[in-house]
C-alpha cells in the first residue's frame, strides 16, 4: 500500500500557508451539521475539542478519567518551546525547526516539523490570552529557560507546573464549550473500539466506567488524541491509567502503527527503590540548567557512597565524574535525552552507580546554590526539591539528587499524513498518539508544543479537506456495523470476566514489562529483540488462560479496565520488538548495540563523534516503518514512507 504523507509542494517556509489556502472549507452554517469526536481530552484533545467547537462544529469529547483535568499532561512539568527569541540570543523558527530535526537524529517528517516550529509562537500567545501564567522577567516580558539540545533559550515556564497551567486554559476553553453546547463531555467513559462504516472511522464503541454499559456514539469523523504507550514496560513515569488501548484497536482496525520501537528514556527520573513500585517519577529536565550531573570516577568511592559510609557531599570535586561536561563539551549537562540517559547508564555499568541498587548518578544544585543562593534555587524549583524530598527521604538542599533514566515518552504512534489523517479516512490522530513530529527522539519542551499546536491550531485548518468529502450526519448509530462491534467488545469484555485463574493483571503486565525492559529498553539487540518475539506470545497465551479478573462487567472495576489494558500491551509490544528487531541502525532512543561507532570508524578518527555514540544508516533506514496488524498469529506487514531532506543535509548527530 502507498502512504500518500499530503505533504504540499513549495519551499519549505510556504507550505503551511499554501496548504491552508488550498484546503477545503466548510461554510458555518454547514458546521453545524457535522459531529465530531474527539477521545481524549489532555492538551491535544482538549484544544481540539474546543476549537472545533469554536469553530461552530458539534464535539463529542470522551475521557476514562473524572475530570479533564486530570489528563497526563498535567504531569509535564518543566516547560514549552517556542521560537520568540525574547531572550536575542539567536532563536528563529528554522533553528527550532532544525535543533527538532536533528535532536529527532533525522527521522521526522521535515514539513511537519517546519510547521511546529512555525506555529510555536502563536501557541505561546493562545496560552498567554487564556491566562497561563508563565514565569516573566523583572521587565515583564517572558521568562525562558534552557532545555537539551538546545544553544538558545527558549522554554517558556510556570515554575515546575508547566503542563498543569497550560492544562487548566485548555480546560477552561473547553469548559466554556461545553456551557454553550458545543461539547459534549463524557467522563468516566472508555473507548473500547472504532467502528468503520464502508472503511471510512464514523465512530466509537464505549464503555461507561461507573455503570459498565457498553454503547456506541455515532460522528462525522473521530479524533484519537489519546497519549503514549509507555506503560508497556509496566514502570514508567506515566499515570498507571495511560494505555495503547484507543491506538491499538484502531490499528486492529485497519490503522498503521508507525515506529513503535521509538520510545524516550528520560535521563532525570528517580530511580528504582523495589519490586513493589508499581510506577517511576519524573524529575523536570529543566533542573539540568543548574544541576550538574555527575559520578564518582572511582568504584571504591561509588561502593562507599552505596553502603552509606561516604556523604556524597564529602567527595572532592577531583574525584568526580561530570561525564556530560566531559563528553558533550558544547551541550554540558543539556545534553538530549537519549545521549544524557545511556551516558548514565555506562557509568553505572562501570561500577560507578550511587543508587543501593547500583542504577543511579547524581544532579547536584552545590554549585548553583553557592552562585546564586538558596532563594533563587527554591524559586525556580521548589516544588520539584519538595516531591524529590518526600517521595526519595532526603534534603536535594544539602544532599544531591539521585537520577536514573526510565521509560517516558514515545515517539511512535498511529501514522498520519500532513492533515493529521491516519491511513483509515476519517481516522485522525493528534499529540503523543501520532508519530508525526519527533522521529526517533523527543527533545525536551516539545511534547507540549506538538500537543497544542495539533489541537489549536493544525486540525482546525485540515479536518475539513475530510469533511467536505462527506455528506453530515448519514451514518447513525443503527448501522449494522456498530451492533457487529458492540457484540465483538461485549464477547471480549465477558471473556476476561469468565477467565477466573489464578494470576493477577498486574504480574502479567509486571512479566511482560521485564521483557520489554529488558529486551528492547535502553539498549537492544538483534538476539534479544527475538527472544521476546519468541516470549510474548507465551505470555498472551497465559494471560488468556490464567488471569484472574473479580468482579463483574456490571459496574465500576478497575481490574477489568486493566485486564483490557493490559491484553493490547500484550498484542503491541510484539509489534514493538517487530518494529526495533527490523531497523538494523541505532538513531535517538533506538539504540542497537550492534550499531554504533567504534574507534576503528573514520568519523571517530576524524574527531566527528565518540565510540558508542549511535548509528544511523541513512542508505537503508531513512524512512518510517508503518506497521500493519494481521493478527495474533502472524507477524505485522511492514509499510514504509521514505524521508525526503530538502531544507537540512543529513549529518552525524554530533553534541560534542
Amino acid at each position: 500500500m502507498s502512504l500518500d504523507s499530503k505533504i504540499p509542494s513549495g519551499p519549505i517556509e510556504q507550505k503551511w500557508s499554501k496548504h491552508k489556502m488550498d484546503s477545503k472549507l466548510i461554510n458555518p452554517a454547514n458546521k453545524r451539521k457535522f459531529t465530531i469526536i474527539v477521545v481524549g481530552s489532555g492538551l491535544a484533545g482538549g484544544a481540539a475539542a474546543a476549537s472545533l467547537a469554536e469553530m461552530g462544529y458539534k464535539v463529542k469529547c470522551f475521557c476514562y478519567q473524572d475530570s479533564p483535568r486530570r489528563a497526563h499532561s498535567i504531569a509535564a512539568q518543566g516547560g514549552i518551546n517556542a521560537a520568540k527569541n525574547y531572550q536575542n540570543d539567536g532563536d528563529s523558527i528554522r533553528r527550532l525547526f532544525y535543533d527538532t530535526v536533528k535532536g529527532g537524529d533525522f527521522r521526522a517528517r521535515e514539513a511537519n516539523v517546519y510547521r511546529l516550529a512555525e506555529v510555536s509562537n502563536n501557541i505561546i500567545d493562545q496560552c498567554v490570552a487564556q491566562g497561563v501564567p508563565f514565569a516573566r522577567e523583572y521587565g515583564g516580558l517572558l521568562d525562558n529557560r534552557s532545555f537539551g539540545g538546545a544553544q538558545v533559550s527558549r522554554t517558556f515556564y510556570a515554575r515546575g507546573q508547566t503542563g498543569q497551567q497550560l492544562l487548566i486554559g485548555c480546560y477552561q476553553a473547553l469548559e466554556k464549550e461545553i456551557h454553550k453546547g458545543g461539547v459534549t463531555m463524557y467522563p468516566r467513559t472508555e473507548m473500547l473500539d472504532v467502528v468503520l462504516v464502508d472503511g471510512h472511522a464514523k465512530g466509537i464503541v464505549v464503555r461507561d466506567m461507573v455503570t459498565g454499559k457498553i454503547e456506541s456514539h455515532a460522528g462525522d469523523a473521530v479524533i484519537l488524541a489519546t497519549g503514549g504507550y509507555g506503560n508497556v514496560f509496566f514502570l514508567s513515569t506515566n499515570a498507571m491509567g495511560c494505555n495503547v488501548t484507543a491506538a491499538w484497536r484502531a490499528a486492529k482496525r485497519g490503522a498503521f502503527f508507525a515506529n513503535p520501537c521509538y520510545t524516550q528514556i528520560h535521563p532525570t527520573c528517580i530511580p528504582v527503590s523495589g519490586d513493589y513500585q508499581s510506577k517511576l517519577t519524573l524529575m523536570s529536565e529543566s533542573l539540568r540548567n543548574d544541576g550538574r550531573v555527575w559520578a564518582p570516577k572511582s568504584q571504591d568511592i561509588a561502593e562507599k557512597i552505596r553502603k552509606g559510609t561516604l556523604n556524597p557531599a564529602d567527595v572532592a570535586e577531583d574525584a568526580r565524574d561530570y561525564y556530560l561536561e566531559r563528553k558533550y563539551p558544547s551541550f554540558g549537562n543539556l545534553a538530549p535525552r537519549d545521549i544524557s540517559s545511556r551516558a548514565a547508564k555506562e557509568a553505572c555499568d562501570d561500577g560507578r552507580g550511587v543508587a543501593k541498587t547500583g542504577l543511579g548518578v547524581y544532579l547536584d544544585f552545590r554549585d548553583a546554590i553557592a552562585r546564586l543562593g538558596e532563594p533563587t534555587i527554591r524559586a525556580r524549583y521548589g516544588n520539584l526539591f519538595q516531591m524529590y524530598e518526600k517521595i526519595a527521604g532526603e534534603d536535594p538542599y544539602k544532599r544531591p539528587m539521585m537520577i536514573y533514566p526510565a521509560v517516558h515518552y514515545t515517539m511512535g504512534g498511529l501514522w498520519v499524513d500532513y492533515n493529521l489523517m491516519s491511513n483509515v479516512p476519517g481516522l485522525h490522530v493528534l499529540g503523543e498518539a501520532n508519530f508525526s513530529d519527533h522521529g526517533a527522539n523527543r527533545l525536551g519542551a516539545s511534547a507540549l508544543m506538538q500537543g497544542l499546536a495539533d489541537g489549536y491550531f493544525v486540525i482546525p485548518a485540515t479536518i475539513a479537506n475530510y469533511l467536505a468529502t462527506q455528506k453530515p450526519g448519514t451514518v447513525k448509530t443503527d448501522n449494522p456495523e456498530f451492533k457487529k462491534v458492540e457484540e465483538e467488545v461485549t464477547e471480549r469484555t465477558n471473556r476476561l470476566l469468565s477467565i477466573n485463574g489464578k494470576r493477577t493483571v498486574d504480574s502479567f503486565h509486571k512479566e511482560l514489562g521485564e521483557v520489554m525492559w529488558n529486551k528492547c529498553g535502553m539498549a537492544r539487540s538483534r538476539e534479544g529483540l527475538t527472544e521476546a518475539i519468541a516470549k510474548i506470545p507465551q505470555i498472551r497465551e497465559e494471560f488468556w488462560q490464567n488471569v484472574r479478573v473479580p468482579g463483574s462487567g456490571a459496574n465500576a472495576n478497575m481490574e477489568l479496565e486493566k485486564a483490557g489494558r493490559v491484553a493490547d500491551f500484550l498484542e503491541f509490544g510484539e509489534m514493538m520488538c517487530y518494529d526495533a528487531r527490523d531497523r538494523e541502525e541505532s538513531c535517538g532512543g533506538h539504540f542497537r548495540v550492534e550499531h554504533q561507532f567504534t574507534e576503528a570508524d573514520p568519523e571517530v578518527q576524524a574527531g566527528k563523534t565518540q565510540p558508542g555514540e549511535a548509528k544511523r544508516h541513512d542508505d537503508k533506514f531513512c524512512h518510517v516503518s508503518a506497521w500493519e496488524y494481521k493478527g495474533n498469529n502472524a507477524p505485522p506487514e511492514l509499510h514504509k514512507e521514505q524521508l525526503e531532506f530538502e531544507a537540512v543535509h543529513l549529518a552525524i548527530r554530533s553534541y560534542a
